[in-house]
């Protein structure tokens, strides 16, 4: 049986940062300013591989191209020293709703204290997101949707920066 859980925020005031990485680790999180469809297949492909994604593993290229070039669509990417370390990715909705329709690190940046400070930062971004797409509504609701297939933290992860589940389904 898999459990799927349905989490919001619906005031920014209610984020909780995670701690930041230690100065010298070199991370920073980016938005790629030219989206492209092979860049995120990569991401899905290798943060998804160990949690079972598979939605979108027989998109085309066009597909994928569509998806990332939608307005309000933002692709974020977690760097460690120049590496990519893991990624997020916001999908701006009707009346202000921002999805964090995928989150998650690389399968070797694991269990290094850096999911809560990349949620911490997606979180900020979801709320900020219409600052950089003015024909966008502000941001009223940001959410996210986690399951039992991943990772042992997230949940716990997601809890932590202040989402609360507004839903819960069984499998």
């Amino acid at each position: 049986m898999t459990t799927t859980w349905y989490l919001e925020m619906t005031d920014p005031s209610r984020l909780s940062p995670a701690r930041e990485p230690e100065t010298g680790r070199g991370v920073r999180f980016t938005r790629c300013g030219i989206p492209g469809p092979e860049f995120s297949r990569f991401l899905y492909e290798r943060v998804g591989g160990d949690w079972q994604w598979t939605d979108r593993l027989a998109w085309s290229d066009q597909r994928w191209r569509e998806w990332v070039e939608r307005p309000g669509s933002e692709t974020w990417v977690l760097y460690e020293h120049g590496t990519p370390a893991g990624y997020a990715e916001l999908d701006a909705q009707p009346g202000g709703t921002v999805e964090i329709a995928y989150f998650g690190l690389m399968p070797g940046f694991l269990g290094r204290r850096l999911g809560g400070h990349m949620l911490t930062l997606t979180l900020s971004r979801a709320w900020d997101l219409a600052e950089r797409w003015p024909e966008r509504e502000p941001t009223r609701r940001v959410w996210v949707h986690t399951c039992s297939l991943d990772g042992e933290h997230a949940l716990a992860n997601y809890r932590a920066r202040g989402l609360t589940v507004y839903r819960e389904t069984a499998e």
